[in-house]
Formats: C-alpha cells, sequence, structure tokens
C-alpha cells in the first residue's frame, strides 16, 4: 500500500520504453548489440593484404593459400620466418618469390636482400597473379542472381519486419568479409611475370650480402626499413615484408662469422617482434655446423624446410600417389603464435608440392598409395574375415 501523495515509480522497462508523448521509442537489445558491433569493427581498421586473427593476431599471406591454410592464417605480424634451404634444387626460390610477390600485389613496402650484384634483377622473376577465367566471372554473377532473390524474398517477409534493416547489415558485412578473403591471397602464374609497374614502385629496396664483409649496413637497413613500420594503437594497421635469401651463403663477404650472424638474427628478430612486418630468411644449413643450425632454428617464429623429390625413385612412386606431379616436400617444424599459451597442433606436418597445370603451387597431405600400386585389394587375399580360401556366407 502506498502513502498519500506517494506516487508508484514506473518500471524500469517501462521507462525505457516509453519517452515524451507516451510515444514508444522501438529500442531493443538487438539494436544496441548491432551497434555496438558495428562500432568495434571499425574501430581496428585494416590496410590491404592485412588478416585480424583471434587474440589480437594479425597475419599476411605467404602468397600460397594452401600455406595460408596450414598455418592457420598466414604469416603472423612481428614474427621472423625461416626457410631451410635444399643443397640439390632451388625449390626455396618458389617461397620466396610467392611471398613477395604477394606483398607487391597488396602494394606493402619490401626490403630484399641477397647475394648477388644487383638483386633488383631477381624482381623480373616474381610471378604474376592469376587471371580469373570466365566460369569463376560466371559464378559470381550466378551468386549475384541469388543474392538479389534473397533481398527480394527478405522484401517480401512480413514477420519481425522491424529487424530487416538488420538483416541488410549483416548481408552488407558478409559481402565485404568476402571481398576482403579473396583479397588477402593470390594464386601466382609461375609463367608469366608480374607487371613492370608494379616493380619500379618507390616502396621496394634490394640490398646486395655479396662480398659484404659485415652484416652492419643489412642490419641498419632493415632497422630503417622498420621504424616506418612501428605498431601503434588505433591506427591503420599496415603491413611490411622483409625477404633475405640464403642468409649463410659462401657467397657472402661474412661467411664464416657465425656468432655474427646470430647475433643479427637476434637483433633483426626484437626488431620485428615489435613492428608490423614480417621477415621471411632461407638459409642452406649443411654450411652451418649442428650446433649453430640449432641456434638458428630456436630463433625462428615460424620454421620450414623444403626438400626436393629425385627424377626417379621409384619405391617412392609405389608409396605415393601423385608422385609424378610432385616436385617437393615442405615439412612444418613450428608455427608461429601470440597471446596464447595452447601449443598449435596441425593435421600434418610434411606436405607435397605440386605444381597445378604447371604454374601455379599447391600443398596437399602426403596420401599412400594402395598395396602393389593397385587400386583395390591385392590378388593375394579375398578381404573375407575367415581364413579359409573358399568363399563362405561370413565373407563381405
Amino acid at each position: 500500500s502506498l502513502s498519500p501523495g506517494r506516487v508508484a515509480a514506473p518500471p524500469p522497462m517501462a521507462a525505457a520504453a516509453t519517452g515524451t508523448g507516451g510515444q514508444t521509442l522501438g529500442r531493443s537489445s538487438f539494436s544496441r548489440a548491432a551497434s555496438s558491433k558495428t562500432a568495434s569493427s571499425s574501430s581496428s581498421p585494416t590496410a590491404s593484404g592485412v588478416k585480424l586473427g583471434p587474440n589480437g593476431a594479425a597475419f599476411v599471406s605467404s602468397g600460397i593459400p594452401d600455406l595460408d591454410r596450414i598455418l592457420d592464417g598466414g604469416f603472423l605480424l612481428g614474427s621472423v620466418v625461416m626457410v631451410m634451404e635444399d643443397s640439390d634444387a632451388p625449390h626455396h626460390l618458389l617461397l620466396l618469390r610467392a611471398f613477395m610477390a604477394q606483398g607487391v600485389v597488396h602494394k606493402q613496402p619490401l626490403l630484399f636482400a641477397a647475394p648477388m650484384k644487383e638483386p633488383r634483377s631477381f624482381l623480373g622473376a616474381l610471378p604474376a597473379p592469376v587471371a580469373s577465367s570466365k566460369e569463376d566471372a560466371r559464378q559470381r554473377a550466378m551468386g549475384g542472381g541469388a543474392a538479389g532473390d534473397g533481398r527480394a524474398s527478405d522484401e517480401g517477409l512480413r514477420i519481425a519486419w522491424q529487424y530487416r534493416k538488420y538483416f541488410g547489415d549483416e548481408r552488407n558485412s558478409n559481402a565485404e568479409h568476402r571481398d576482403n578473403k579473396q583479397e588477402f591471397s593470390h594464386d601466382f602464374d609461375l609463367r608469366k611475370p608480374l607487371e613492370r609497374h608494379l616493380l619500379n614502385a618507390q616502396h621496394i629496396e634490394c640490398l646486395s650480402t655479396q662480398d659484404v664483409d659485415t652484416l652492419h649496413d643489412l642490419q641498419n637497413r632493415s632497422s630503417a626499413f622498420l621504424s616506418k613500420h612501428q605498431r601503434k594503437e588505433g591506427g591503420n594497421l599496415s603491413a611490411g615484408r622483409i625477404a633475405i635469401q640464403s642468409l649463410c651463403a659462401p657467397q657472402c663477404g661474412y661467411f664464416g662469422k657465425d656468432w655474427d650472424m646470430v647475433s643479427f638474427l637476434r637483433s633483426l628478430k626484437a626488431m620485428v617482434r615489435s613492428s608490423n612486418a614480417v621477415a621471411i630468411i632461407t638459409f642452406p644449413y649443411t654450411v652451418l655446423s649442428d650446433s649453430f643450425c640449432k641456434r638458428w632454428q630456436h630463433l625462428a617464429d615460424t620454421l620450414l624446410s623444403i626438400k626436393a623429390i629425385p627424377d626417379e625413385d621409384k619405391d617412392l612412386a609405389k608409396l605415393l600417389t601423385g608422385y609424378q606431379d610432385m616436385v617437393g616436400f615442405l615439412h612444418v617444424h613450428k608455427v608461429a603464435q601470440t597471446n596464447s599459451q595452447v601449443p598449435v597442433i596441425l593435421e600434418a606436418s610434411t606436405f607435397s608440392l605440386k605444381l597445378r597445370k604447371r604454374r601455379s603451387l599447391v600443398l596437399e597431405r602426403l596420401n599412400q598409395a594402395p598395396v602393389d600400386g593397385s587400386s583395390g585389394p591385392s590378388s593375394g587375399g579375398s578381404g573375407s574375415c575367415s581364413s579359409s580360401t573358399q568363399g563362405s556366407q561370413l565373407d563381405f
């Protein structure tokens, strides 16, 4: 019971739903959640070629879509990727070319160092993106028509009509996400070079490590390059790329100075860790001693190794399916992670490196061939449960 002269206050929900003049405002928790989601997505802008992941991680593409999928996003920003070269074949250049070409296509700054007199000439070997086929264009057109039919069906809905605009916002965000996903990684045609006007851009720096006695110049150039890509809170998340080919090659003047190279790797890793950049380093591990090779592997955030396949290995051909299409094996030894103590567990650590239509790189899991190289059961066994060779009712 209420005392005289005291009026009961309206419930909180009624007060929130009632405005001046007794009109309903039409606000709901659904609209507030959508607006907060939009605000959070717009507060962290990303540049072209950068993809956000869980735990505040950001990735750039390796230039090979299958490798991005295997690494659960690509190369982690702020990490050092090392590739152990094969002494029998220069297959590591396939990974290096794809990584550099992806950065040039996204117009990301690039610093390239190699043991050659004219490292800029290596840019002419970068592959061009695979042009979309007519079938892909037809599928995109069909997808657009299906989206139009979906909009027509949404307009015809009479139930929950007040949420139609939120469905439209969700559809637009999904379309933007699909476009960003398509732009994140490309398939490259190894037979076609990259367009020349992209190679003449101002954001590409080249440095020669041939006949250089010390690593001071490379360290200073790397420090100046990374200082332009320091991490900033709330800023546009751009990315830089560093590609160093055959760091400990005998052609380098500092070859044999093992501790100097280890010191450079430690310094580079510290600088990359505090920047929005990724550094990939290939090195011929066979020229290093076992102890220093392990030190190099320990300093890598992501460690890969590539090995060529002999031209004619009959035993291996019987063991693996699709052997005739393979050009090498890729081993994933370590995967970088950030803000997480959960180790990365891969479905497989060894993959076959193939060329699709002799132009683009493809990574596939290894599949064991059937016994005796046949597609069905061997001729020696009947595949039955019983031990007798004659057929019975238990056979299946």
